[in-house]
């Protein structure tokens, strides 16, 4: 007979052991078909979007089914993923755009980078620094341009941008592409968890940097009321964003540049004693602009030129065209090595000469010629890393964004990316408008030497780039992958995890991922210092020792946050079929139709 104590001892020790079971790691399920790490694509054939917000997807897709193009849906959703992710865009920020246009047959490129202040010159510049210095605003040992605040507010460009892409390609009235957006600013939207991260982050960020603000007190208002963060499952509404919004679906461009919106914008600039003014609202212009492309074992990867990182992405691919990556096992440390020292070649040739072209000669032809992707690549040691001193220089910065893609029935594809820059912005709220103004400008350098040196009327070196790839002259896939310096390295992962290893669009999102972050950039960084490999958990143990063995400083992060947020629609072109992938380091969603 089992006494009363045995059966205690007994159901002790069962839970201890269902305890211990419990506290181990689970690991991933099986897939019937496919990589167990990753879910399936989403396939379509009359339309598709992808962002970083569920709800952001579904209105695309719902503008698209009321007759919209797929520039209109990306409108559509951009306007609300200001709203719901204002973590990483807004109108207060700027934007760039690829569109492929079935009737044209054609790639179009668009630079929405707005500029610096027309009155305020370097001089006046670094005076304004040093005074913040002696006033205590800032560290007396703080380098470059203030992070938050007035001094990298720079004019915001996406405004403009969407009323460029919608004349030419819009088919619905405006009002009808920002009622979306506006009936979820008044009426509210539950959070969703990384935005939700990412608000708790940005209010810890503006903590710390508030001397460096000049008025703290909108933004606290707006987005952390009682001085803390939303939730996930939190009503969060932006009823002055739904007015702002509605004046723009009104008085068109003007109204934020010259109307209603931009008056109230130059009142606020001039209360805070702010460097921008009505004047550099009114001249704002966006800029139509060429996308340049590299053919890479059939298929061609397009970007935009400077004042954007676009084109590190297609010397990276120079670079590694000069042999051939699928000798290699997607895992190992011979491509993880060849792939950080194409990065860091390729960075350190725009540290050097990436500006805004209208003030600065960039010799882009030869950076992009397979002469000097042969020097380059010859320069990488399969025996160790190059040190700095043999790289020169190298381009960083950290930045919040959001990509976001768009197809419709007749073949038209989006590729638009927009960002406010550092987190959710310079900390700057002005008054009544229900948005934060981007800080931008902190990427330009102080170097009077350097071509992306401050100048009035500017435009800063810029992280945010889209993506589109071509095959045969056809298009095949939209795509990109925000991020800060994440971004070209993080193009090259996903086109050669397809191009070369065959993975599908989703395969080649979720698989594990590099980010080498330091350096030298044009504004600014350190030469001197190779600064850090970062690797996802993903990466093989073995491959991770073998990379600091050659020399790298590694570190495996399982945040997810730093590598990136990756968006992709892919064409067949015999079917028409849409293949879709969305971020799994994100809250968003594919949506066909």
């Amino acid at each position: 007979m089992v006494s009363l104590l045995q059966k205690l001892v007994a159901g002790v020790c069962f839970m201890m052991v269902g305890s211990q079971a419990l506290a181990q790691t689970l690991g991933p399920g099986a897939r019937p078909v496919g990589q167990d790490w990753s879910r399936s694509p989403v396939y379509a054939r009359d339309g598709m979007a992808a962002t970083a917000h569920p709800l952001a997807s579904q209105i695309a897709i719902d503008v698209l089914k009321a007759g919209g193009s797929a520039v209109d849906a990306a409108i559509a959703a951009n306007a609300a993923l200001g709203l719901m992710e204002p973590t990483g865009n807004g109108i207060g920020g700027d934007l760039f755009a690829i569109v492929w246009d079935p009737k044209a047959g054609q790639l179009f490129g668009y630079n929405g980078s707005g500029r610096s202040p027309s009155n305020q010159t370097l001089d006046d510049l670094l005076a304004r620094i040093d005074a913040m210095k002696r006033a205590g605003k800032l560290d007396a040992d703080y380098t470059g341009i203030p992070s938050h605040g007035s001094l990298p507010v720079t004019v915001p460009g996406t405004v403009d941008g969407w009323f460029a892409l919608h004349d030419r390609w819009g088919s619905l009235p405006m009002a009808s592409v920002l009622a979306p957006a506006i009936r979820y600013a008044d009426q509210g939207f539950p959070m969703t968890p990384v935005i939700a991260a990412g608000f708790a982050a940005n209010l810890s960020r503006f903590e710390q940097r508030s001397p460096m603000i000049e008025e703290l007190d909108n933004a606290m208002a707006l987005y952390f009321p009682a001085g803390a963060a939303p939730l996930p499952g939190d009503v969060f509404r932006n009823p002055d964003l739904a007015n702002t919004l509605s004046v723009l679906a009104e008085e068109g461009r003007d109204g934020f540049y010259a109307g209603t919106v931009g008056k109230e914008l130059a009142a606020y600039f001039s209360a805070i004693g702010a460097p921008l003014s009505a004047k550099d609202l009114a001249a704002h212009r966006g800029e139509w602009v060429e996308p340049r492309g590299v053919e890479y074992h059939g298929v061609t990867l397009w970007e935009l030129p400077p004042n954007g990182q676009g084109f590190a992405a297609l010397m990276m691919l120079n670079i590694l065209k000069q042999t051939d990556v699928r000798n290699y096992e997607r895992g190992s440390v011979g491509l993880f090595h060849l792939l950080v020292e194409s990065k860091r070649l390729a960075f350190e040739a725009m540290a050097q000469t990436f500006a805004d072209p209208d003030f600065a000669e960039i010799p882009l032809d030869y950076l992009l010629s397979d002469e000097y992707a042969a020097v380059q690549y010859a320069r990488i040691n399969p025996e160790q890393v190059l040190s700095p001193t043999e790289l020169a220089a190298p381009l960083e910065g950290e930045g919040d964004t959001t990509y976001l893609t768009v197809a419709d029935k007749d073949g038209m594809m989006v590729s638009l990316i927009q960002s406010n820059y550092r987190g959710m912005g310079s900390g700057l709220v002005p008054t009544g408008l229900g948005f934060m103004l981007q800080d931008r400008g902190e990427l330009f350098s102080l170097n009077p030497d350097h071509p992306n040196v401050y100048a009035p009327g500017k435009r800063p070196f810029h992280t945010i780039i889209p993506a589109f790839a071509t095959r045969e002259g056809k298009p095949w896939m939209s795509f990109g992958l925000m991020g800060g310096g994440m971004q070209p390295q993080g193009h090259v992962q996903v086109l050669i995890n397809m191009v070369d290893f065959d993975m599908n669009v989703q395969e080649a999102g979720d698989a594990a991922r590099f980010l080498h972050d330091g350096g030298a950039s044009p504004d600014g960084g350190d030469p001197d210092h190779y600064g850090t490999v970062y690797l996802e958990p993903g990466v093989p143990t073995a491959t991770v020792e073998a990379l600091q063995k050659l020399g790298h400083n590694v570190e495996v992060n399982a945040t997810g946050v730093m590598f990136g947020g990756y968006q992709a629609i892919q064409r067949d072109e015999k079917t028409g079929v849409y293949v879709g992938a969305t971020e799994m380091r994100k809250d968003g969603t594919v949506v066909g139709w």
